[in-house]
Formats: structure tokens, C-alpha cells, sequence
């Protein structure tokens, strides 16, 4: 089978749990804020930027180690018991330690009278990394619709739960005072309803997979282990550093803005707005779910190189054609926030191309993990963190949130750049910089045209930029085309 179209259709598959899954799941922010003012949503943003970091920590890079060697003849069993016992064993250490620092740690949070927030919070990111192995195993099965089920079911249990809880009852409350809801619903709870969906999802998730457990040998190799380890702990680095920019803005807004700016407020519409770049993000998700697997088994292939220099060709493409959707139509997007979060709409096309060189910085690091050179990885993690540390600390204070999304677009952007030239030097990929480049300035351009168009009705405002859109994708179908006829005269 094509490898393009291999990757592609299980990217599709997984982009039923991630984009589409992940699509319901990011529909309740818009709840969110119709609901909530900036200021508690805020409160939201900010502690779900310590959840994704905290993630990476308890994961510490075993789902890459775990494919790079489970690879190897007769190591596959033995890998996955030998990673699943040592998530096991840490996360157990991570529950002991929050428990003991659970006071100085809501103190600092700035959440003294809600330490629950944090319980159920460590009590999920505990059974997410505990499944984190599990779910792995089914990527690297090929078992992509077990994999995307069960990552359905996670998001629907949480989906229900938050619109049971914070729509359903509320209503029925105000339209029906006699029905007793009360026995099961308390207002006063507010935003602690999302992180109890979370918790209660899963564990859902857990329940689940243990059918996946029963064949699990109680044993460890400890050679393996600091195998695993030694190959991991950049990566590690890697993916808190990517944390680190993809989060840090949020997690450090409330203390770099001056109290008479209201940094909760403005953490609430920077964090609004910035899921306004979902559609960008959760294709990156997706494709970053099936490219790491499948470059590793790619890479066995004579053609392997070629493959993955379409493969970023493609992936450009397909990330531009998604910006300009979302700029182009902003006065649709927009409407899932509300209009008292729209003050953040400038922010969106910094965050839009800063997840974009995200993604082609995933694409390209491909080179250091076959290769075995991940410290390469992990000092371009580091290099991103610096950068995006000192513009937010510069920034920020001074002019807000926009500070924040200047940072995103140009940490990402030096880590592209920087990945790409060390990349070429160490494990040389034919990519089509030239072509590449082409469509990106080409969507920069339709991008600068469409912004100047001036018409006061939002929707002929819409329909006059819908030309400009197809013309960008005109142009990347006759220049395919005719690269394609090029191609197969050489051969």
C-alpha cells in the first residue's frame, strides 16, 4: 500500500478521536464563556496549562521509547511491561507528593479555598499516565479504531457530564423550581463541575482498557529499563520545553501582569481566544499521532526520505489552507466566543502560524530520533524555552496578552528554522523548501489581500474573500499537477 495514503487514512482515524472527538470536547469552552466570566474562566485556563505540562512529566517520554523498542526483534512484551510498571510506580509517588504539598501548592495557584480543583486534577493526570502505555500499544498495533473508540468514549463522558451539569441543571432549576435538583447539583460547585467531568472520564478510560491489561507479566528488566530511559530523557526535555511554549504564557500571565490590568481577566481572554486555533491544533494532534509511528516504520524503506519530504509538503499545504480558513472567515469563528471575550481576536493569526511551524517543527524532528541524536532535541527544546520565557517575562508586563502570542509565533517559528539546518546536516531529507516557501508567502499574501477588504456586511465580507481562498488551492493543484507530469517524464 501507498505510504502517503497509509499514513493518511490513519491519520483520518485518528482524527476521529482527536479532531472530531477533540472538536466536541473544545465545543464547551464556547459553553464555557456564555456561562463564566473572563475572570473565573481564567482560573480554567490557567490550571489546565499546568495539566499538560504535568502530563509530560509523568509520561517522562516512555510512549517514544516504547516504539523505538518494541521495534527490535522479541522486545515487545517485555518493553511495554517494563514501561507500564515504572508509569505505574511514579505516578503513585506524584499522588503521594501532591497530597503532602497539596497546602503550598493551592496557596500558589491562588486557589486556597478550592484544594479540590487540584485533587481531582492530579487524580486524572495520575490515570491518564498510567494508560498513557495502553493506549501506545494500540497505535503501534494498528489498532486505530480501538484506539479511537475508547478516546471517544473519554470525551463523550466528559462532554455529557459538563453539559449535564453546568447546562441541563441550571435550566431545569430556573424553569422547573420544583424539581429537587439540588439533591444532585450545586451552583456553588461552578467551574469545579469541569474538573470532576475530567477526573470521572477518566477513570472511565482506565476501567476500559484493563481487558488490555490481562495478558500483563509482572516483571521488569531493569537493563531495559535504562535503555528506555537513557533514549527518553531528552525526549522528556523535548516535550516539557513544548509544553513549556505551548502553556507557560498562561500558566505565568497571572503573575507577570500588574493587578490593574486584571491579569485573571486577561488570562481568561487570551485562553478564549487562543482555542479560537483549534481546527490548526487538532489536525496537528491528529497527524502527530500517526506520523511518529509511522516514520519509524517508514524508515526501514528505500524511499524513506522522499516520503517524508512529501509528507511536510503536504502537511504545509494543508496548515495554510487552514489558517486562511479561519482569518477569512473570523466573523463566523468569532461567534462561538462571547462578545465580551472578542477583544482578544488579535491575537488569532499569531497563534494560527505559531501552532503551523509547531507542526513542521514535528515533522522535521523526525531526523534526531532516528538518528539516536535526541540531546539535539532536547537543546532545541531548550533554546524554544529561553525564548519563549524572556519574551513573555518582556512582554507581558507590558502589553498583555498580545505579548503572550508574539512569543508563541516566534519561538515556534527560531525552533522550525533552527531543526530544518541541523537536520540537513545530520540526517539530510530532500524537502521542497522552494515549493514550500512558494505557498507559504503566496497564503501570506492572499492573506494581506483579504484583510483589506472593507465591507461593513459580514457575510458579502465572507463571500468576497471566498474567491481568494480558492484560488490559493487552484494554485497548489495545478503546481502538484504539473510536478507530478515533471516527475514521471524524469522517470
Amino acid at each position: 500500500m501507498n505510504p502517503l495514503k497509509k499514513l493518511a487514512g490513519e491519520t483520518a482515524i485518528y482524527g476521529v478521536s482527536s479532531i472530531v472527538g477533540r472538536f466536541l470536547n473544545w465545543l464547551l469552552f464556547p459553553v464555557y464563556t456564555y456561562i463564566f466570566a473572563p475572570d473565573e474562566y481564567g482560573i480554567v485556563a490557567n490550571l489546565m496549562s499546568y495539566v499538560a505540562l504535568f502530563l509530560v512529566f509523568l509520561t517522562y517520554g516512555m510512549e517514544t521509547g516504547y516504539f523505538r523498542f518494541s521495534n527490535k526483534e522479541g522486545k515487545a512484551e517485555i518493553t511495554f511491561t517494563t514501561g507500564f510498571f515504572s508509569l505505574s510506580a511514579s505516578t503513585l509517588v506524584f499522588w503521594l507528593l501532591i497530597f503532602v504539598f497539596l497546602n503550598p501548592l493551592a496557596d500558589y495557584l491562588k486557589i486556597s479555598e478550592h484544594k479540590e480543583y487540584i485533587l481531582l486534577l492530579a487524580a486524572t493526570l495520575g490515570l491518564d499516565a498510567i494508560t498513557a502505555l495502553p493506549f501506545a500499544r494500540l497505535r503501534l498495533q494498528n489498532r486505530a479504531f480501538r484506539y479511537a473508540g475508547l478516546k471517544l468514549i473519554n470525551i463523550f463522558g466528559n462532554l455529557g457530564i459538563n453539559l449535564f451539569f453546568l447546562v441541563l441543571c441550571p435550566w431545569i432549576h430556573k424553569n422547573f423550581p420544583n424539581v429537587p435538583i439540588e439533591t444532585i447539583w450545586n451552583p456553588d460547585i461552578g467551574v469545579g463541575y469541569i474538573f470532576i467531568a475530567f477526573c470521572v472520564a477518566s477513570v472511565i478510560n482506565f476501567l476500559l482498557l484493563l481487558p488490555d491489561l490481562k495478558s500483563l507479566q509482572f516483571k521488569i528488566d531493569s537493563g531495559l529499563l535504562k535503555e528506555i530511559l537513557s533514549y527518553s530523557w531528552p525526549i522528556l526535555i523535548v516535550s516539557v520545553c513544548g509544553q513549556i511554549n505551548l502553556n507557560l504564557d498562561k500558566m505565568l500571565m497571572p503573575n507577570l501582569i500588574p493587578e490593574s490590568m486584571d491579569p485573571m481577566y486577561q488570562t481568561g481572554i487570551y485562553g478564549a481566544n487562543y482555542k479560537l486555533a483549534v481546527i490548526m491544533t487538532l489536525f496537528i494532534q491528529a497527524f502527530r499521532y500517526a506520523f511518529e509511528p509511522f516514520f519509524f516504520a517508514q524508515s526501514k524503506q528505500e524511499n524513506s526520505k522522499q516520503v517524508y519530504a512529501d509528507v511536510l509538503k503536504y502537511f504545509t499545504v494543508f496548515c495554510l489552507l487552514i489558517f486562511l480558513g479561519v482569518m477569512f472567515y473570523i466573523d463566523i469563528v468569532k461567534l462561538l466566543i462571547k462578545s465580551n471575550y472578542h477583544e482578544g481576536l488579535s491575537i488569532v493569526p499569531y497563534v494560527l502560524l505559531g501552532n503551523l511551524f509547531f507542526g513542521v517543527f514535528f515533522s522535521l524532528s523526525l531526523w534526531y530520533k532516528l538518528s539516536d541524536k535526541t540531546r539535539y532535541g532536547a537543546i532545541m527544546a531548550i533554546i524554544g524555552s529561553i525564548i519563549t520565557i524572556a519574551l513573555n517575562i518582556i512582554l507581558v508586563p507590558k502589553i498583555g496578552y498580545q505579548g503572550a502570542a508574539y512569543a508563541v509565533f516566534l519561538c515556534f517559528g527560531i525552533m522550525m528554522v533552527v531543526s530544518y539546518i541541523l537536520g540537513q546536516r545530520h540526517y539530510p531529507v530532500p524537502y521542497d523548501i522552494k515549493r514550500i516557501l512558494f505557498y507559504f508567502i503566496f497564503a501570506m499574501i492572499l492573506f494581506a489581500v483579504g484583510s483589506q477588504i472593507r465591507i461593513e456586511n459580514q457575510w458579502l465580507k465572507m463571500l468576497a474573500k471566498t474567491p481568494i481562498l480558492l484560488a490559493f488551492i487552484a494554485v497548489v493543484i495545478q503546481k502538484e499537477q504539473l510536478w507530478g507530469m515533471l516527475k514521471k517524464r524524469s522517470n
